[in-house]
């Protein structure tokens, strides 16, 4: 039997507001590590990091407007619940790689999630289904960006 209208709904909300905790820690981890880093190899990687801050607040905050127009609640810092043990500033502010690897792995986390928001909206929420679309791309491009990066330095060492 196929979940009812409301169980659908409340899927979608929760897989939702995962994404938009998963964004707002996003946010926090690139700032701490574009602040952090040192180095010449770092520059790119902070100015990179600086403009995805914009980025992924954008994201949350295109989520957080979804969840209320669909009758969920945004929830506040005491409902969130941080995660992403990869992305935490590394011990030697010059340990680019660790953070490249770290933003890899919030890309890939976060693509994960928007495409399962993605087959949870088949069908039934098409308009939530297209911005988990965009946003899927934005992050994929996010993950290409530094994937690259990562290739540069290896090659190089």
């Amino acid at each position: 039997m196929a979940p009812s209208k409301t169980e659908s709904n409340e899927k979608i909300i929760n897989l939702l507001q995962k994404s938009y905790n998963a964004e707002l820690e996003t946010v926090m981890n690139y700032l701490a590590n574009a602040v952090n880093l040192d180095g010449i190899r770092a520059e790119h990687i902070k100015a990179s990091l600086q403009a995805d801050v914009t980025a992924e607040l954008g994201h949350a905050q295109q989520l957080a407007d979804r969840i209320k127009v669909i009758g969920g609640t945004v929830p506040g810092s005491f409902k969130l619940k941080w995660t992403q043990e990869t992305m935490q500033p590394p011990s030697s502010s010059t340990d680019v790689v660790a953070v490249i690897r770290g933003v890899i792995a919030a890309e890939e986390a976060a693509i994960a999630g928007y495409e399962e928001i993605i087959r949870a909206c088949e069908g039934t929420d098409y308009v939530t289904q297209d911005l988990a679309i965009t946003l899927l791309s934005d992050e994929q491009k996010h993950r290409r960006e530094f994937v690259g990066y990562l290739k540069e330095i290896e090659a190089n060492r």
